[in-house]
C-alpha cells in the first residue's frame, strides 16, 4: 500500500511481494534519470571529429532513456506504491555516477555510457526478478522491452567506440 491513503492503488497482487518490485523500479528510474542527464550531458559537450555523429547518437539515446521514465514510473504506481518525487530523490537512489567533469574525450564518454547502460541492464535484471517472484507478469513482460533498448544502447556505444 502507498504511504498515503490517497495514493492507494487497487491491485490483486500482495503488497509485501509488490515491495521488492517497487524498491526495483524506483532504483531503475533513479539510475534512468541520472543516465539520461550524463546522456544529455556528454551530448551537449562532445567535440573532435566524429562530432556529428556522436552528438546525434547521443541525443537519440538520451530521447530513448527518458521515454521510458514515464512508464516506470507508471509501473510503481500501478502496483500501488509511490514514486521519485524530487531530484534529490534521485540522487538517494542513483547508482550511476554524475560527471561533472570539464571535459572528458569522446572515447571516455562512450566508455562511460557502455558501463552506466550495464549498470542500468543489472538493474533491470533485478525488476524481472522480483517481478517474476511476485507474479507481477505484467512488470515481468515490460522490462523485458527495457531491458533490449538498453542492451541496444551499449551494443551502439561498444561499436562506436570501437573505431575512435
Amino acid at each position: 500500500m502507498a504511504e498515503n491513503p490517497n495514493l492507494d492503488t487497487p491491485t490483486d497482487l500482495k503488497a509485501n511481494q509488490l515491495k521488492g518490485v517497487r524498491d526495483a523500479l524506483n532504483q531503475v528510474l533513479a539510475d534512468s534519470f541520472a543516465l539520461y542527464m550524463k546522456t544529455k550531458n556528454f551530448h551537449w559537450h562532445v567535440s573532435g571529429p566524429h562530432f556529428r555523429d556522436y552528438h546525434l547518437l547521443l541525443d537519440d539515446q538520451a530521447q530513448q532513456i527518458l521515454g521510458i521514465t514515464d512508464a516506470i514510473a507508471e509501473r510503481v504506481r500501478k502496483t500501488g506504491g509511490t514514486t521519485l518525487r524530487s531530484i534529490g530523490h534521485v540522487q538517494s537512489l542513483q547508482r550511476i555516477q554524475d560527471n561533472n567533469a570539464d571535459f572528458v574525450s569522446p572515447q571516455d564518454m562512450l566508455q562511460e555510457l557502455r558501463a552506466d547502460n550495464q549498470r542500468l541492464i543489472e538493474g533491470l535484471r533485478v525488476v524481472k526478478e522480483q517481478a517474476e517472484a511476485a507474479g507481477d507478469n505484467a512488470t515481468s513482460g515490460i522490462v523485458d522491452e527495457w531491458t533490449d533498448q538498453a542492451e541496444e544502447r551499449l551494443w551502439f556505444l561498444f561499436e562506436a567506440s570501437r573505431n575512435t
